[in-house]
């Protein structure tokens, strides 16, 4: 079961070149793929702040035609986030490591920072 980034969601909705060959097979092999909300969230605080262009009136229906699962934030996935250490600050990478922690899953980023904590990740 995989997690994906912010930035490999994007890739992959957007058929970039920047998402890997390997990238690409591993999600379309894997049965689970989760979005997180906190995702759905970044994208669209990166919209309103001229960081991204992207329809967000459809990203929610992308997700889905993409057989992608949305992973709601809980309390549990909340608390989490108050008991990793400082490795990353930001908040949406924060929670996508709290979700993995609480859901067991694999992470799929090219972010640095993310493997640094006690979970499985897959370099994107």
């Amino acid at each position: 079961m995989l997690l994906l980034d912010t930035h490999i969601l994007l890739w992959w909705l957007n058929d970039d070149s920047k998402l890997s060959e390997k990238s690409r097979e591993k999600i379309i092999q894997t049965p689970s793929i989760f979005v997180s909300m906190a995702t759905c969230w970044e994208i669209a605080v990166k919209v309103s702040i001229g960081k991204l262009q992207f329809p967000l009136d459809l990203l929610e229906t992308e997700i889905l035609n993409n057989d992608f699962s949305l992973l709601p934030i809980s309390v549990p996935h909340i608390r989490q986030t108050a008991a990793l250490p400082l490795i990353h600050r930001d908040p949406f990478d924060r929670m996508l490591v709290a979700q993995a922690h609480c859901e067991r899953l694999v992470v799929m980023t090219r972010d640095d920072c993310i493997p640094k904590y006690n979970i499985r990740t897959f370099a994107g």
